[in-house]
């Protein structure tokens, strides 16, 4: 079953800005799947439309089956939302704002307070369940919004920039909570500046841009749609800077340390091959960077001045003395 169905979703708004062009998306159940886009792109005004916040102008949604135009509140039961702002009552305890939201949705008491208790153990905030919601950190308030969008056991949880704003430590603990989200088998759309969480966590993949999809598909086929992919690869021990290697670009940062560009109709193992050819030992290897981000910035900013092929590292003259 489709989780969600949009067919040539269409916004205008009254002072002319054509935010959705007439989009088709389906979104399949069990997915995890991104949304992205820029600022303006329409991400913002396609979720309203699901959630039944903002009125279309033309096109079709169905949310598991369900008609938003016949049956809006049958689609409304069936979604979670986390938007990205914080929009918690900051004066209220946390097990009451479960209960609350709950009861929106027409949960009985006993029902209200067993979902309750389920979901704050998942994100880790029973312990917490009578404390005021201003007194929690950061990261605390966003598991708690994700708490409180699963109350109601939506099929649908659709995550607005849900790790905006908290530290690294957080943002990764965050990520396992929402595999385990997903896998115990809730559909999870997510908007996210941070492309990287996306890469990690999403199957597939949607980009938007003035309005319309620009690309759609499996996450690993879209990445595979970059005509290179930039490598730093760090040397066991110092090599001579300078050497070429046939039909692979090649920039020495120092001795200790080289970019490769590996174009799409090669691969990393023949550059390997090469290397080891030469008794070049690799001791690590990272992208220069990430993969999603370069794609994204191709298809949705072409006009943008390109940065400098290199990153800023130590001269010839002046090797890598730590890596010594």
């Amino acid at each position: 079953m489709d989780a969600l169905s949009l067919k040539g979703l269409a916004k205008v708004y009254p002072n002319g800005v054509e935010a959705l062009k007439g989009i088709d998306l389906t979104v399949r159940e069990g997915e995890f799947y991104a949304l992205l886009g820029p600022n303006g792109a329409g991400k913002t005004t396609a979720i309203g439309i699901i959630t039944t916040l903002v009125n279309k102008t033309a096109g079709k949604v169905h949310v598991y089956g369900h008609d938003l135009d016949s049956d809006p509140a049958a689609v409304k039961k069936c979604i979670g939302v986390t938007p990205q702002e914080v929009n918690l009552n900051m004066f209220e305890k946390l097990l009451p704002t479960m209960m609350h939201q709950a009861g929106y949705f027409g949960l009985t008491p006993r029902q209200a307070r067993r979902n309750a208790e389920k979901c704050l153990k998942a994100v880790r905030l029973w312990d917490e369940r009578n404390m005021l919601a201003r007194t929690l950190s950061g990261g605390m308030k966003r598991r708690l919004m994700i708490a409180r969008a699963m109350v109601h056991e939506p099929k649908l949880l659709i995550l607005d920039e849900p790790t905006a704003g908290v530290d690294i430590e957080i943002r990764r603990s965050m990520w396992d909570l929402l595999r385990e989200i997903n896998e115990r088998g809730v559909t999870i759309i997510l908007t996210t500046h941070y492309l990287e969480e996306a890469e990690h966590l999403c199957r597939r993949i949607a980009i938007l841009d003035r309005g319309e999809i620009v690309v759609e598909d499996r996450m690993e086929r879209v990445l595979r749609q970059l005509p290179e992919q930039h490598f730093v690869i760090s040397l066991q021990q110092p090599a001579s800077p300078g050497q070429k290697f046939a039909g692979f670009q090649v920039h020495w940062r120092s001795r200790y340390e080289m970019e490769v560009e590996v174009p799409a109709t090669r691969s990393l193992n023949e550059f390997f091959e090469l290397l080891n050819a030469a008794g070049i030992q690799v001791l690590s290897i990272r992208h220069k960077t990430n993969r999603l981000e370069e794609l994204f910035v191709r298809l949705t900013m072409p006009d943008l001045p390109k940065l400098p092929d290199r990153e800023p590292g130590p001269t010839l003259e002046q090797p890598d003395v730590a890596k010594a």
